[in-house]
């Protein structure tokens, strides 16, 4: 079984017979200790949401910009951006997050591969440049100067800089969201991954207050429901919680990095949130632990595997005897 994404854990289940209650699911790089929800107040389900109810204020402290348009999920842009420019060259990261690929090549785009070292060689190529910042799965941190020359670049030939932070909460310091908005840069952030609230369908976008308001017409009203509104917005105020749970993730991230060297599998790639191996033997070991209950996300181009963070120690444990069963095999 081999999917574009992450997640999807029943139809693991289904397909390798094993009950969804005894699995570990590694595969998304979603924070699995994420935000504690409190209780949600009865008027959250009962009243339509409003715009005054404090989410943008938490959003624009915790981002640090002004100019911002709450979404359903960052994917819920990803999906429209293409078909606000004319059909041009438009370069992205390999490997790299696939929707954006896929969206602007759907649209009819020229896709231009790159990697972190082509980009300066193929930039003047480019109409659009779309980079994942940290870049999921390689966990490649750019720095805020580069983005910015790049930026320059761009916007010298009329050109785009588009930069998908849903990775970013870890390292806050490297975000773009503050030098927005500016001609020509377009910021993506996500309450998914980082807080664990994938479910609650909620990120935001940054950008010109112009295209905002394209795109707050083109998504239409009540885009995020109340209940998640509440949620995210205790979940941005919380400034205690993030500080520790930055501090905990690359602790645990750290200890993960280490038990999988210590099974033979050299780290390529890190975050505080997984974990990216490149071998020829990835496909191996993804089905060989797929077949014990663990779940990790394996990666076509190139050969490769992302391994998130198990929730426990119990977790860690189980993680370690799967590899333990078939480390002798290579």
């Amino acid at each position: 079984m081999h999917s574009t994404h992450g997640g999807q854990l029943r139809h693991a289940a289904e397909h390798y017979q094993i009950p969804l209650k005894n699995w570990i699911d590694l595969s998304t790089g979603i924070n699995p200790n994420g935000y504690p929800v409190k209780d949600i107040p009865a008027h959250c389900w009962q009243r339509l949401p409003e715009e005054n109810d404090g989410l943008l204020a938490a959003a624009k402290s915790y981002y640090q910009s002004d100019t911002l348009l709450a979404i359903a999920g960052s994917q819920a842009v990803i999906q429209i951006l293409p078909q606000y420019f004319p059909r041009s060259n438009v370069g992205i990261l390999t490997p790299s997050y696939y929707e954006h690929k896929a969206c602007w090549q759907r649209a009819g785009h020229e896709i231009i591969p790159l990697s972190p070292e082509t980009i300066d060689e193929k930039i003047s190529q480019l109409k659009v440049l779309i980079i994942v910042n940290p870049n999921n799965p390689t966990g490649h941190l750019f720095s805020k100067q580069q983005l910015l020359d790049w930026h320059k670049i761009l916007q010298a030939q009329n050109g785009v800089l588009i930069v998908d932070e849903a990775f970013m909460d870890t390292t806050p310091n490297h975000s773009l969201c503050p030098y927005s908005p500016r001609k020509g840069l377009i910021i993506l952030r996500s309450i998914g991954k980082f807080f664990g609230l994938a479910g609650v369908r909620c990120g935001f976008v940054f950008a010109e207050r112009p295209f905002l308001n394209t795109l707050e017409k083109a998504l239409g009203i009540w885009t995020i429901s109340h209940p998640s509104r509440y949620i995210v917005t205790q979940a941005l105020n919380d400034f205690m919680w993030q500080q520790n749970t930055i501090t905990v993730l690359k602790q645990q991230s750290n200890v993960l990095q280490k038990l999988l060297e210590k099974k033979a599998l050299k780290v390529t790639g890190s975050h505080a949130l997984y974990q990216w191996i490149e071998t020829d033997i990835a496909e191996k070991i993804h089905y060989k632990l797929a077949q014990q209950g663990v779940f990790t996300r394996l990666f076509d181009q190139p050969q490769s595997l992302r391994c998130g963070l198990p929730k426990n120690e119990g977790q860690s444990l189980q993680l370690s005897l799967a590899l333990s069963n078939f480390t002798h095999e290579y």
